[in-house]
């Protein structure tokens, strides 16, 4: 692609209206909640379902272009559900963008995700300017779908990644307590 079609495809705003949309999770609360995010974007979800075999079921019968998955689930959890769909030979559903959602994501998890065939994993509670920016980095997702060994999904090598979240609160005022402690040390040093 050249650089100005490249440039043309990063800037082109993105209809996000038609997108057929499941959302699995097994919160009634998480699932109204995601569902309502969404709405906010002008998605309205097709399919909202609150277990795994729900969703497999209408993904064997309906095509989809976006899914949202919680990661634990009973039963079936979200990674059983990816890797399902990834190996399911279902045109063109194994190869839909995949965000997953947890509400803690340690890097276990984060490579689970990432080895299940996900596109993005996301921490609960999540802001819809997170969610959004998550949705419009896998709709421009480049990435070429790879079979390797068992996996199947996703290059797994990120060659642009989305940016980052902005500092949380919290995450501010230790840096400047650490920046205020390295000031007072090195004054301390010094001699009138």
């Amino acid at each position: 692609m050249s650089a100005l079609g490249e440039a043309l495809r990063k800037s082109a705003v993105i209809n996000l209206s038609g997108a057929v949309t499941m959302v699995v999770d097994d919160s009634p609360f998480a699932l109204e909640l995601t569902t309502q995010s969404l709405m906010g974007f002008g998605i309205r979800p097709r399919h909202t379902c609150q277990g795994a075999a729900e969703a497999m079921d209408i993904l064997k019968e309906q095509n989809v272009d976006l899914l949202l998955v919680d990661c634990d689930m009973p039963g079936i959890d979200g990674f059983e559900l990816v890797r399902w769909l990834r190996r399911s030979g279902l045109d063109p559903n194994a190869f839909v963008p995949v965000i997953m959602t947890a509400a803690h994501i340690r890097r276990p998890r984060v490579a689970e995700a990432r080895d299940c065939g996900a596109s993005f994993i996301i921490t609960k509670p999540f802001s819809a300017t997170i969610l959004l920016e998550r949705i419009v980095w896998v709709a421009r997702d480049s990435r070429p779908f790879l079979e390797i060994g068992d996996y199947f999904g996703p290059d797994r090598r990120f060659r642009t990644t989305p940016s980052p979240p902005e500092e949380r609160r919290a995450d501010l005022i230790r840096k400047r307590e650490f920046e205020a402690a390295k000031d007072a040390a090195s004054t301390e040093g010094e001699t009138v």
